[in-house]
Order: C-alpha cells, then structure tokens, then sequence
C-alpha cells in the first residue's frame, strides 16, 4: 500500500461503498452523504498517492468510472426509497448523470487526441529546433494532469445538491446542482476543443523530421553513442554521458525510447530520441563517422544497416559475466574492452570475435576514482563495507550480507588499533530476501551503536567548530543547488521540452563544482573517526571509494572498479566454494583477501592498511589493475579518444574508396553509353569478327 495512512485510505473507501448501499437502502440520507464524503476523500487520496491498489481496481473492472457510477446508482437507488421516484428531482437526477457520462467520451477522446498530436515523432534535448519549426506551449497543465479523475469529480455539485433536495425535500437546490455539473462538464469539454486544432497543435512529422535533418547537416555529429532500453536500463546509457561531453569529436546521443529520454541524466551533448525506425533510417547522418553501443538490443539493427558508419560495441561495465562475451558483438567493427582480461575472455570463449577487432581502451567513467597515497598522518584508516544485493535466483554466493554482513562489521567496528566503518548497502538490499532485509537492518544497527559508543568514548575528539562550519556550507549549498534545479521551470509536455531543451551551460557547470563542493563538505561535517551508514544517492559510491583506505565487498562490478583505486580490498566467499577455486572463476578477486562467512581473514586485510609496506598482495593489485583495467599513461580518456579517431579514419578511408569505385563504374556506364546500342566489350568477345 505504501504507507500506514494508503492502507486506512483504502480500508475507509473499500468499506465506503457497502456503506452507501446500506444507506441508501435505509434509507438515511445523512449517512448516505457521510460515506459519499469517505469514499471521495479516500479515492482523491489514494490517486494522489498513486496507490498500488488503485491500480489493481482498473485491473478488475473496479476502475475510477465504474466506482463514480456505481456512487451515482446508489443516490438514485436513495430517492427511491425515499418515495422520490414520482418527484422531478429524481428523473432529473438520471437525465443528469446520463449526460454526464455522454459527456465523458469527448472528452476522454479529446485529451487522447492532444496528446497523441502533441507526441513528436522526434523528441530531442540540446537541438536548436525552435529557430527551425514553430512548436506552441503546451496546454495548460491543470487540464489534461490527472483529467478523468478531474472530469469525474465534476459530479459532485450534482450529488451534493440532490442530496440536499431530498433531505430538505426542495428540488430547486438539487437542479442547481445538477445545473452546475452539467455546464462545468461541457465548459470542460469545450475548452479542450482549441488544442486540437490550427496553431495550437505542433508541426506534423515530416515538418519536424526535417528540421532535425537541417540540424544535423549544420551540427555535423562525427560521433554517436546509440541506445536502447527499459527505462531501468537508462544507466547503462548515463554512465557514458561525461566521457561523450569530452570526446575530441563532435558527438551525438540517439535513443529509441522515450523513457530512456525521461530518465537521462543532464547532460551538454545533443541527444536525439528517435522511436521509430523508418524515421531513423530515414534520419540524415551521413557526416557520422563512428557509432558507439553500450548495450546488444534488437534495435541495434537500424544503426548497423548503415554501411558508411564504423560500429562498435562498449558495452556498459567489464566483468566476467557471459554477456561479457556475448556472440552478437560480431555485427560490430570492433569491440571495446577496458584492459587486456577483456580480450582474453572473448579468446576464451571463442564466439567469433577476431583478435583484431578487439581495442584496448580503459574505462573511462573511473577517472573520479583517486589512486590510493596510504593513510593520512593523523586520520585511522576507513574500510568500506559495500556489499551487492542479494539477486533473484536465491544463491547465496550473490551477497555477504546474509551470513557474513554481522560478522564483518563486528570484527571492523572492534578492530584495535580501531577504523572507521562506512557501510553501504546496495540499494535493492531486501527488496527479494526478507532475510537480507532483516540483515541489513541489525548490520546498520551494529554500526550506528558503535558510532554512539564512539562518540562519547574521550579517545575520540570532535573539531566542532569545523564540524558546524561544514553543516553550514552544506546548507548554503544545497539551496543553492535546489534553485538550480527549480529554476529550469516545467517542461510542460514532450513538445515543450523539445523546443526549451537547450541546456543553461553556466547552470549545468554550476551544478557541477556545487556537487564537487557538497561532497566535500559532508565528509568534513562529521568526525574523521565516525562510523557511518550511507546510504541514498548521495554521497556516491566513487565519492565513498576516494574517502575509504580498503573496502569488503561481494563480486560485482563494485569491486572490478574499486580494484581502480590500488587499494586493498577483500571479497566474501559466502558459497563457500573454496578459496582457489573463487579465484579461479573470478578475475576480480585475483589480488583480494579472501573472506570466509566467520570473517576471520579480515585481520589480512587491516595489516595491509595500516603497513602498506608488508602488504603481500600489492604487487597483484597493481598487475590485475592494469591487466583489467589497462594503463594508467596515456589515460583513459587520452586512449579512447585515440580509439574514435582511428576508427574515423577507418570509416573515411573505407568510404572514400568505395566512392572511387562507384565512379569508376558510372564512368564505364557513360562510355557504354556513349553510342546508342554500343556495349562494353566483355571477355571472350570478338569485337563482331565472325558473327553474323
């Protein structure tokens, strides 16, 4: 339900309307108007809150029109217990709600209409389409939010005022009521009508396509990074977004699906959201010259078919999981892996993949991640302790936090010489295991008691003042950034978010150093020796990575980007499948400390910090970093960059002589052209000797 007060909500209407029929049939009228009141109130409420059970109503046939007419039946079944069936008030009662519902099916038809008229067929963020093509505002908002249940409530002028007729037995104040619904209803329709016609409605589709072509031919994109996807795959695309911002050549993002669009971080490159295909394939982008992909979809297709274009495939994360290795990166020219452990897995696989189409480039979404210099002088060492969820198939190699989690922070929170424990979980944590979920909550009551002890313990000393200067900072900042983000106005609908979707650069910069700053100061808001649960979007998982000295964790691609940092770190075998044979099926935890569920290895792992002279496995790290990840020099960005303009190259090189070859062959059609009937001689001909 969602919450205490959803439930009571849903519980007051479920029980409403069984109330209103034994009102009705009474008959009472005041009891009738006061289970009308409940049923209103809690119906307003729960589509408010969008409630799960409200949902589930239009799913058997209980929907919001069904519930406002049966309330309305109800009222008539009232007046006529009442005796009322012979009176004016209860005919017009039915002729009421009779056109009031006639009324219902222009205007559900018109707000359909206006929104299927106001869907672009291209929707775009960073493209200068309101200079092209004229795109009016969208209607107000007030209108078409939320506009059936708006629509319906409209009702209640009439059922208050005959409710009223029958308890003052006045039919006079019911036709009022029924007078006022009635005109509000049509009034409603009628102003709906205006937006669907003449200048109020956006360009037609090949009016706008055309102005993105004018766009793309003055824009010129080189490079494109293409995507297709659920809406809760819109990472997998927002984690390229910083690196495309810093590409050497001009880039472009394409997105095939609306909800992609809706859930994209902000970003300065121009993105264009093309949901249909003919339309892309239709889509002038003959000065591309390099298409990225971060994920294999089906829809892939309507990029890969242009042949002027170099394809390649970047995937969004390197692991070891088999879509790692996935046999349809053969469609693409090339495919990019972060170090030399991504062309081994496609070696090993042996799907096809050549050795040759297969490009070293680092991944550049680590550059945030700090190289570790040791432990400040004067700071205890911090261990981060982020374990991944616990999945869906129930195996319970996926997360520690079940048999390991209490185990962990226990040893951590008494370690003397004593760390500081940051603890955060992954944020799906529970949502499956309610056993994860109870697991979660004792590890995150061990460490907010340990704080507690912790902080009245004389051994730890708090710079209040610094403490209160950084709260301060940290408030000033985050209304600064709530400005910010407020001050971009309502988009309104997809139309209007086309035609306003230039990006305010000073703002999108702004908010950026604000962020950086943010972080800053909410490390120093606390003691360097606090224990502390995150958990939230804020501070980040890589802002966490930059405070932290080693950090426990589970295989995921947590620890494939912590391993950036040259930290030390340790991994769980919570299957308990046996310490070789961990290492063996994971190239990630090669230069961890490996954790039994007891955690008893830990102490491995604390000697590594506090003495990263003796730390055994230093070396390993280093060579499994660069084995992974690649190089440090030249970075990351400096490699991938080099990456597109080779493989532009490649694409100009390749397009360039099939244009040579295509007029080589309109220069032999002209020559065999030249004389009417005259042919191109070809081999074994005799030039007309000997033919008759």
């Amino acid at each position: 339900m969602g919450s205490a007060a959803e439930l009571a909500a849903a519980v007051l209407m479920v029980a409403g309307f069984p109330a209103l029929m034994l009102a009705a049939l009474v008959p009472s009228v005041p009891a009738f108007a006061a289970a009308a009141a409940v049923t209103y109130l809690a119906d307003h409420y729960l589509h408010r809150k969008g409630s799960y059970l409200i949902n589930r109503l239009g799913k058997v046939r209980a929907g919001l029109s069904i519930r406002f007419l049966i309330r309305q039946l109800l009222l008539i079944l009232l007046l006529a217990r009442l005796s009322l069936a012979d009176n004016l008030i209860y005919y017009g009662a039915i002729a009421c709600f009779i056109a009031f519902y006639g009324l219902q099916a222009p205007h559900g038809a018109l707000v359909q209409l206006i929104r299927n008229r106001r869907r672009m067929p291209v929707a775009t963020r960073n493209v200068d389409l309101a200079s092209r093509i004229r795109i009016p505002g969208a209607p107000p908002r007030k209108l078409l939010h939320r506009s059936a249940e708006k629509m319906l409530h409209l009702d209640l002028a009439a059922v208050v005022g005959v409710l009223l007729a029958a308890q003052l037995k006045s039919a006079v104040i019911g036709f009022i009521g029924i007078g006022v619904t009635v005109a509000l209803a049509t009034l409603y329709v009628l102003t709906l009508v205006p937006y669907v016609r003449g200048r109020r409605i956006p360009p037609n589709a090949e009016r706008v396509l055309a102005a993105v072509d004018d766009w793309l031919g003055e824009y010129k994109p080189e490079t494109v990074l293409y995507f297709s996807g659920s809406k809760d795959s819109a990472y997998q695309v927002n984690m390229w977004l910083d690196t495309m911002e810093k590409l050497d050549s001009k880039p472009l993002i394409i997105l095939r699906e609306r909800a992609i669009l809706n859930n994209l971080a902000p970003t300065t490159v121009p993105v264009i959201c093309v949901p249909g295909g003919v339309h892309l394939m239709n889509m002038d982008l003959s000065t591309v010259r390099v298409a990225l992909y971060a994920a294999n979809v089906g829809k892939n297709i309507h990029m890969l078919r242009v042949p002027t274009i170099k394809h390649v495939f970047i995937g969004h994360g390197d692991s070891d999981k088999l879509a790692s290795v996935n046999p349809y990166s053969k469609v693409y020219d090339e495919v990019w892996t972060a170090g030399r452990a991504g062309r081994d897995r496609y070696a090993i696989a042996d799907v096809g993949v050549r050795d040759d189409d297969i490009v070293e480039v680092g991944r550049p979404q680590l550059a945030p991640i700090q190289t570790w210099q040791g432990v400040p002088e004067g700071r205890i060492p911090t261990v981060l302790y982020a374990p991944t969820w616990e999945g869906w198939d129930g195996n319970p190699g996926n997360t520690s936090i079940v048999l390991a989690g209490e185990n962990i922070v226990e040893k951590l929170v008494a370690a003397d010489p004593p760390v500081r424990v940051l603890y955060k979980p992954h944020p799906f944590t529970g949502t499956v295991s309610k056993e994860a979920g109870a697991a979660h909550r004792r590890i995150t009551a061990l460490v907010q008691k340990a704080a507690a002890e912790r902080a009245i313990n004389p051994r730890f000393i708090a710079d209040t003042a610094a403490q209160a200067q950084a709260k301060a900072e940290l408030e000033r900042i985050e209304a600064r950034l709530a400005q910010l983000s407020g001050s971009g106005g309502d988009r309104g609908d997809e139309a209007v978010a086309t035609r306003d979707g230039l990006v305010d650069v000073a703002r999108h910069e702004e908010t950026a150093r604000l962020r950086a700053e943010w972080n800053d100061a909410y490390w120093r808001s606390f003691p360097s020796w606090e224990h502390r649960v995150i958990t939230g979007a804020e501070p980040r998982l890589y802002d966490c990575f930059n405070v932290s000295d080693a950090m426990v964790s589970d295989i995921s691609s947590v620890v494939s980007d912590f391993i950036a940092s040259g930290k030390p770190y340790a991994v769980t075998d919570s299957a308990e499948v046996g310490v070789e044979e961990f290492k063996r099926n994971n190239t990630a935890v090669r230069a961890a400390v490996i954790l039994s569920n007891s955690a008893s290895e830990l102490g491995e792992l604390l000697s590594a910090v506090r003495a990263p002279e003796a730390d055994p496995l230093a070396e390993d790290r280093k060579e499994l970093k660069q084995y992974l990840l690649g190089p440090d020099e030249p970075t990351s960005l400096e490699q991938f960059n080099t990456a597109v303009a080779n493989l532009a190259l490649k694409a100009e090189t390749r397009n360039v002589g099939q244009a040579s070859r295509v007029a080589a062959a309109g220069a032999d059609a002209a020559l065999a052209n030249a004389v009417p009937g005259q042919r191109v001689a070809a081999a074994g001909d005799t030039d007309g000797v000997g033919t008759a």
